[in-house]
């Protein structure tokens, strides 16, 4: 799993990774059973203090996303399709908001901002489809 924290966006750092962990869940990337790397060794590797990753992993855990085993770890919880169909639902939903606000304050037109969201949505895509082939 790869997180890219970014210390200059102004998103604390917690927050980038839920939002990055929850991504990887609702994408199917991190399926459901699978064991997530334990606080101090994403800490070590994503070179943050162990707190902010014990504060994302507990919100995680208060969402439903994951669930504490004792004594073992963080795994990814189990989910009905219906619960998983909410959840990214709600998180695209949040990122679309945040690119609607931007539109709207760059005064593009609705038409504008469907045809740039279509413009990454296909570039996007066919990276991901590079990618696969490697």
């Amino acid at each position: 799993m790869i997180i890219e924290i970014d210390n200059h966006s102004g998103v604390p750092i917690y927050a980038q990774v839920i939002e990055q962990i929850k991504q990887y869940v609702l994408s199917g990337n991190l399926s459901e059973g699978t064991q997530l790397e334990n606080v101090r060794s994403l800490a070590a590797r994503l070179m943050v203090n162990p707190m902010t990753i014990s504060k994302a992993y507990n919100q995680l855990e208060r969402d439903g996303i994951i669930e504490r085993r004792r004594g073992i770890g963080m795994f990814v919880k189990p989910m009905s399709k219906g619960i998983k169909k909410d959840f990214k639902s709600q998180t695209a939903k949040e990122s679309f908001k945040k690119a609607a606000a931007t539109a709207v304050l760059m005064k593009y037109t609705e038409e504008e901002a469907v045809d740039l969201l279509r413009e990454m949505y296909r570039k996007l895509k066919n990276e991901e489809g590079e990618d696969k082939d490697e």
